[in-house]
């Protein structure tokens, strides 16, 4: 399982991972904004302390990527 992983890695670092690496990095930067606004909006909305609004906002962001990244195509 290991090795599985350091080989996904070392893949995706030199840019094989994905068929379409444009498209891949795309959605990753769509997945990151969309953490980042709902970690800045708990902030400044709801008053939550940084830790909390940090979990908030790294489970919804986790939870987008399958998602994102449904339509991906790997080599």
């Amino acid at each position: 399982m290991i090795e599985m992983v350091k080989n996904s890695i070392g893949l995706f670092l030199r840019g094989k991972l994905f068929a379409e690496p444009g498209k891949a990095y795309a959605q990753l930067a769509i997945g990151i904004f969309l953490t980042v606004a709902v970690f800045l909006a708990t902030l400044h909305f709801a008053g939550l302390p940084h830790w909390f609004a940090a979990t908030i906002a790294g489970f919804i962001g986790g939870s987008i990527q399958p998602y994102l990244f449904r339509n991906l195509r790997y080599r």
